[in-house]
């Protein structure tokens, strides 16, 4: 069994949509899972904290919107683990997106290598992709509580994406006569 879930209801007017889709945003970075229309769950740990206090802020600025937090357990094993598995789920997707970016990123590198590119601001651009990589991955670490499958592998990835990098820069370098 996990440390519980916090389960929050979410009432925010249709208008004006900035603020739905605010809310809807911070709760999809805090890694929150819908259950049913304006219901969603999350592991109880500081992230969600941290997630539900910027969701609060912004509640509060919208008319009339309303923050429901419940603290929550499956009854049983089955609804445990089905929450879990579903929270699971969507951390599995989203390290899908990321690795499917790491292999742009691999794509991009080995096409400036063929290209023969080695320019400072084509070496700053890649950097700058890669920074946004690990930005990346460092959130969706955090999010991760019960370790999604394809985690690991996008460790190898980022780590690879590293050392693509680290050979590109070493080509510009030469290239230029640093």
């Amino acid at each position: 069994m996990s440390a519980g879930w916090v389960v929050v209801v979410v009432k925010v007017p249709s208008e004006p949509s900035r603020h739905r889709v605010a809310v809807w945003r911070e709760l999809r970075r805090g890694g929150a899972i819908p259950l049913a229309a304006g219901t969603w769950a999350l592991p109880a740990n500081p992230l969600t904290t941290e997630t539900l206090d910027k969701v609060r802020d912004l509640i509060d600025r919208a008319p009339d919107g309303e923050l429901l937090r419940l603290d929550a357990r499956g009854q049983d094993d089955l609804s445990e683990s089905r929450l879990r598995e579903q929270y699971t789920a969507a951390r599995e997707a989203e390290w899908a997106e990321f690795l499917a970016d790491c292999a742009k990123f691999h794509a991009e590198i080995d096409r400036e290598i063929a290209k023969g590119k080695f320019t400072l601001a084509e070496l700053e651009e890649e950097e700058q992709s890669l920074d946004r990589l690990r930005r990346w991955h460092r959130e969706l670490s955090l999010r991760d509580s019960f370790g999604a499958p394809s985690a690991a592998r996008a460790a190898v990835d980022l780590k690879e994406s590293t050392e693509r990098l680290e050979g590109y820069a070493e080509r510009v370098y030469r290239a230029l006569g640093q």
